[in-house]
């Protein structure tokens, strides 16, 4: 068993660089924002995003549209200057027929006044935020919605964590972890509740900041959510764990490591390796190595997989001691045999998004019998 510690640039568009794979680059922390082959820079899963959905909804909105788009378009702009009020399914339909920064800037003068006319009703109202968030996610204009979430005018608007993860989302993808620092101070300022993804989210954006401040911060806010009996995700935790390490802070890398539920995974196999590493426990570090080759090696058990760019630090951290570096040398070839040896950076594994299960999953779960009668359900009451 595997010892661990327990106490303004050309930018490409946002769909572009979900799809997209890099080739590697070593490093972590602010100076390497690319992932390897295969890894993802984004955070949210589809299911969360719901791009596909939003335009798919966008078709059907555009196909049953009574008229023309540009008569519905200047049919609004006469009600914003006779000052007519502007009606739910109004701004529901503009959003979806939304396709340039002029049909945007046209939907943004809606907003503030169909949010200045409805401020004090949203008891059960619709969320138009996340809907803004997405079409601005598909048309690269992550500044606008920044300019919006952030406007005091619009408070109450954004008032859900979707509509600010996706943005701190946009905001990750696109590199820029300042602006999504100060997303995500605005959401705590407008006391928007976090959840599971908010807390991943704010904890890969100072990761990848990388510094004292950002470091300050990720503790902060670690501390007041298990204060508040927030269970913190493993990768939330584990992304806390590696910015500890960057920032030299051991003894709060050991604590936050020690606290994560079943640290069997890729991640945490390497983050046990690099806290071993930094706390120069050699001889464990190898034990470690020795017990990952000499484990059940069955193709039906899964076996650890460590990054080569940890194992090139183990190996550097081991060649002053000619016994440990003959043993790891064995160990690295036996590893490479057994196919235990990734690519991938610890910087990409971290970023790397899990594909969606939830939705597998639902349909798993849908109940096909009444609890009432124990008859089957018809099709109909079962798809809904």
């Amino acid at each position: 068993m595997a010892a661990a510690f327990r106490p303004p640039k050309q930018v490409l568009p946002l769909q572009a660089l979900r799809s997209l794979v890099y080739t590697g680059l070593g490093g972590s922390g602010s100076t390497c924002s690319r992932c390897p082959l295969g890894a993802k820079r984004y955070l949210l899963t589809d299911n969360i995003v719901k791009l596909k959905d939003f335009q798919h909804k966008k078709v059907a909105v555009a196909c049953n549209l009574p008229g023309t788009k540009e008569t519905y378009l200047r049919n609004l702009e006469e009600k914003l200057t006779q000052s007519k009020l502007i009606l739910k399914e109004e701004l529901r339909t503009l959003l979806h027929l939304c396709e340039s920064w002029d049909d945007v800037e046209l939907a943004k003068n809606v907003i503030y006044r169909y949010h200045a006319e409805n401020r004090n009703i949203t008891l059960g109202e619709y969320k138009f935020g996340p809907l803004f968030m997405r079409l601005c996610y598909e048309l690269d204009l992550e500044e606008s919605a920044v300019e919006l979430i952030k406007d005091q005018h619009l408070r109450g608007f954004f008032s859900d964590s979707t509509s600010f993860n996706i943005l701190m989302d946009m905001l990750f993808i696109k590199g820029k972890y300042k602006s999504a620092l100060e997303v995500l101070i605005e959401m705590k300022n407008q006391d928007v509740k976090f959840n599971k993804d908010t807390y991943i989210l704010a904890f890969a954006i100072c990761y990848k900041l990388n510094s004292p401040e950002s470091f300050t911060i990720c503790t902060t806010l670690r501390e007041e959510a298990l204060i508040k009996g927030e269970i913190l995700s493993r990768r939330a935790s584990c992304f806390a764990v590696a910015l500890a390490l960057n920032q030299n802070q051991l003894a709060k890398a050991i604590s936050i490591f020690s606290q994560i539920m079943k640290p069997e995974s890729i991640i945490c196999t390497n983050l046990n390796i690099m806290i071993h590493i930094q706390s120069n426990m050699l001889k464990t570090l190898i034990d470690i190595l020795k017990d990952a080759t000499e484990g059940n090696l069955s193709r039906f058990v899964k076996k650890h997989v460590f990054s080569e760019e940890v194992l090139v630090k183990v190996r550097e951290k081991v060649q002053d001691v000619p016994a440990l570096l003959a043993t790891f040398d064995e160990l690295y070839e036996k590893l490479h045999i057994h196919g235990q040896v990734t690519t991938y950076t610890l910087d990409a594994l971290l970023c790397h998004t899990p594909s969606d299960r939830k939705s597998h999953t639902v349909l798993l779960n849908k109940r096909t019998v009444s609890r009432r009668t124990f008859q089957p359900l018809s099709q109909s009451l079962w798809a809904e």
